[in-house]
């Protein structure tokens, strides 16, 4: 198995501005109103992160994005790598972020930060690539989060042109998940209740494709719409790539374990260029760019296996929250009242299991 070369920090590359930067930048462009505002809306992945690599973005920092108008009801926090333990096995290390995330989320819960149930489900993370050791780790994650762990993530996102190595969030070996030692840890999930959050780029769907046939009885949620690339060797190739990523798309769901989260269009690295503008973009422009993708997912998922989704903070660097929720507000302006409802909500409260809004 090929080794990849290793990164030189979490999420180099990815973050244009700094939190600073960034700010001023979003106010640029003066904060739309909302759309449909009493659609609720369950945002089904986030991060909180605190890092010299990646800023600061914790509770304030999402409940300032999320109190720009639009309904969210309750988040599902996603790994990221945050605030893993420094000292113990590292096997173990991912329990750290967990037990922060649990933190945050207890806070949310006290109803003393406002109605939004923030982190009412959470994400673990860990390394399947250990086999059966994992179950380990992920017992004392189900303790730690208190009743609210559904899932794990093991990133595999990467890449063999080096012109993408600073926009991975984490080095793994090519074809990971075919590894016979990542599968007997991904065999750990489903008899947990647990399922698996599939986060690669879109080359690699084929894997993802492979991996989910392989284990019909978990639960596989697709992230950011399979990860579109259009850097480095990848840009000004869209319709070529766009091609190859339907097709690939397509096959997914035909696998009725598999659902998919439609968003994560906003980083950098799906190449859409907007972080270079001298202003936000608007939610049209947003909209206009992103419907390529979200359209023929919903097509091929289903309204009933697909749920909108921030990726917030990394979004962010192409818009503003309130914006990114008009953007598919904006795309599904024809879509009946059910589909809404499973589109914004539904979904992720089936799948995660949570409070549905109703």
């Amino acid at each position: 198995m090929t080794q990849i070369p290793e990164a030189k920090g979490p999420y180099r590359g990815t973050n244009v501005r700094d939190d600073a930067a960034l700010a001023a930048w979003l106010k640029k462009r003066p904060r739309e109103a909302a759309l449909e505002p009493a659609l609720p809306i369950i945002d089904p992945h986030h991060h909180f992160w605190d890092s010299p690599h990646r800023g600061h973005y914790l509770l304030p920092e999402l409940l300032d994005d999320i109190g720009g108008g639009h309904n969210i009801v309750s988040t599902v926090f996603l790994e990221c790598r945050a605030m893993y333990r420094k000292d113990g096995p590292r096997e173990m290390a991912a329990l750290g972020e967990v037990e922060f995330v649990a933190g945050l989320a207890a806070m949310s819960a006290s109803g003393g930060y406002g109605p939004c149930r923030v982190a009412e489900v959470i994400i673990g993370g860990g390394d399947l690539s250990v086999g059966a050791r994992v179950r380990e780790l992920l017992e004392a994650e189900i303790i730690a989060a208190g009743g609210r762990l559904r899932g794990m993530r093991h990133g595999v996102a990467w890449d063999s042109h080096e012109e993408i190595y600073k926009y991975a969030s984490r080095t793994v070996p090519l074809h990971q998940v075919m590894d016979p030692k990542f599968r007997e840890g991904m065999a750990q999930l489903a008899p947990l209740g647990l399922s698996f959050e599939s986060w690669q780029y879109h080359p690699q769907l084929p894997d993802a494709i492979d991996l989910a046939r392989s284990f019909p009885d978990t639960t596989i949620i697709l992230n950011h719409v399979g990860g579109v690339l259009g850097v480095g060797p990848y840009a000004g190739r869209r319709q070529e790539e766009f091609a190859r990523w339907r097709r690939d798309i397509q096959e997914l769901a035909k696998l009725p374990n598999v659902y998919c989260k439609l968003g994560g269009l906003g980083m950098v690295s799906c190449g859409f260029d907007f972080h270079e503008r001298d202003a936000p973009p608007s939610s049209e422009d947003l909209a206009n760019a992103w419907r390529m993708y979200i359209e023929p997912c919903i097509e091929a998922f289903g309204a009933s296996r697909c749920m909108f989704e921030s990726n917030f903070p990394p979004d962010k660097q192409s818009c503003g929250y309130t914006e990114l929720w008009n953007a598919f507000k904006r795309i599904t302006a024809s879509a009946s009242a059910d589909e809404k409802k499973a589109l914004y909500s539904g979904t992720a409260a089936r799948v995660y299991r949570m409070i549905d809004p109703g």
